[in-house]
């Protein structure tokens, strides 16, 4: 996300042309492009105003900024780019919050499925996910494999495997 800003500090009410056709090309080249231009007297901001309707621009791309003098102008700068940067912050932290509420609701359903599993219980089903990881590599782990990483007892580490190799035992309803 770019942000761009011609700070026009005189304008020259004669010499318009040259000005609005920059900015018709750099509008083009940016998301976020802002001119900001000092228009300290009445007459060089009805100028502008004719020259904006003159040479067809269009509302809010890019944004004008008129200001009384240059160093109001630096401040509008400053605030408009501190403003840009909050709101990506803000994107990227709304971002992170999905993806741990994404990784929240993951972990509920390794959990749902893995509890379903006869004796298995959550402290078991969260013991099997750092030790182990996914549903598909504790379906692959052997019962020796489990027994090393886990502290799970071997009735336990029996159940795991029977599970994921007898049809009988998932396919049934967990009666608990």
């Amino acid at each position: 996300m770019s942000i761009s800003f011609v700070f026009i500090t005189n304008w020259d009410c004669h010499n318009t042309a040259v000005v609005f056709s920059r900015i018709k090309k750099l509008k083009e080249q940016f998301a976020h492009f802002y001119v900001v231009l000092a228009l300290p007297t009445r007459e060089q901001n009805d100028s502008f105003v004719r020259s904006y309707f003159k040479y067809g621009m269009e509302l809010g791309r890019p944004t004008f900024v008129p200001v009384q003098d240059s160093e109001m102008g630096f401040e509008k700068i400053i605030k408009i780019a501190h403003s840009r940067g909050v709101c990506k912050r803000q994107d990227a932290i709304s971002k992170l919050k999905a993806e741990r509420r994404r990784a929240v609701q993951t972990m509920d359903v390794f959990l749902r499925v893995v509890t379903s599993i006869p004796l298995i219980d959550n402290h078991d089903a969260n013991a099997l996910n750092q030790a182990i990881g996914s549903i598909e590599a504790i379906a692959k782990a052997s019962k020796t494999y489990i027994l090393e990483n886990t502290d799970l007892s071997a009735e336990k580490a029996e159940m795991i495997v029977r599970f994921f190799r007898d049809p009988k035992l998932y396919l049934s309803p967990k009666i608990n």
